[in-house]
Formats: structure tokens, sequence, C-alpha cells
């Protein structure tokens, strides 16, 4: 199932991203893969994601460090993956990133860069594709690929 939206501004990609947790189309346990050329929008999506389950946490592109982790006040972990620099599937063994996915129940995962990792990767995911039309406005299409 797939449906497209589309936003004018950063402020509308970030309050987009907020209403697909209020509505409960992402939620505790999913993995989230971000799709979409630089400066399309990856990070402000997830910024307004982290601002529903994580009001008091501050986002940042987790470029350099791989991954960033957000709390809630329940204690469940929103964990932000920067994908743009891995090249192989040794690159994701060398990082860890597979034991990040052990008990998903407690915990988001969000992608960014997605592409770069799909073909190590066999999990159900909520795909968010992110399209730059022009300097404010986005095309994004979300793909709720899990069973």
């Amino acid at each position: 199932m797939s449906e497209i939206y589309f936003t004018k501004s950063e402020r509308e990609t970030e309050q987009l991203a907020y209403d697909f947790a209020k509505e409960n189309k992402i939620k505790s346990g999913d993995i989230v893969a971000l799709y979409g050329d630089l400066g399309a929008g990856k990070t402000a999506f997830t910024r307004g994601l982290v601002k529903y389950f994580s009001p008091s946490s501050r986002v940042t592109s987790p470029t350099f460090s791989l991954v960033n982790e957000y709390v809630n006040q329940y204690n469940k972990k929103i964990l932000h993956f920067d994908m743009y620099r891995i090249k192989s599937h040794e690159d994701l063994l060398s990082v860890g990133f597979y034991d990040y996915l052990d008990d998903l129940t407690e915990k988001i995962i969000i992608i960014e860069w997605f592409d770069k990792i799909a073909g190590f990767f066999d999990e159900n995911t909520v795909d968010i594709q992110i399209i730059k039309l022009n300097m404010d406005e986005r095309e994004i299409i979300y793909a709720d690929t899990r069973n």
C-alpha cells in the first residue's frame, strides 16, 4: 500500500512525520527506510518522528557517527542511522549494525540512505521516499512493506 503526500516546507515535512507517528503509521518495532537525495529532507522527516516519540531530544544527522540514539520517557529507544558511507556487508558487520536489530519491540530504527544497504537487509520496513521537487516542495511516498 502506497500513499503520496506533498509538503511545501521543511516544517511541513517534520509535521507529516509527526502525524505518521501520531496516527500509528510508524510505531515501536518498526524499521523506517528513508530514501532521497542529499538535501531531500530525510533528517527533517526524522526530526518529526523523534519529536513525537521523544519531544525533548535534539535530532542531528549521524553522518559521521553512523547512529544517534534517542530515548523517550518510557525508556524506548529510537535509533537513527545514516548509511551514506557504508559500502559493503562487511562495513555493516564491522560497525555492529545487526546487534541493533535485537528485540525490535522496544525501539524504532530509522535508516537514512537505506538504498545503500537494502541488498544486505531482509527485514520488513516502512519505506519513505522523499523527492525534492524544488527548493521547498517535497513529494513523500509512504509504503508499508511490513507483513
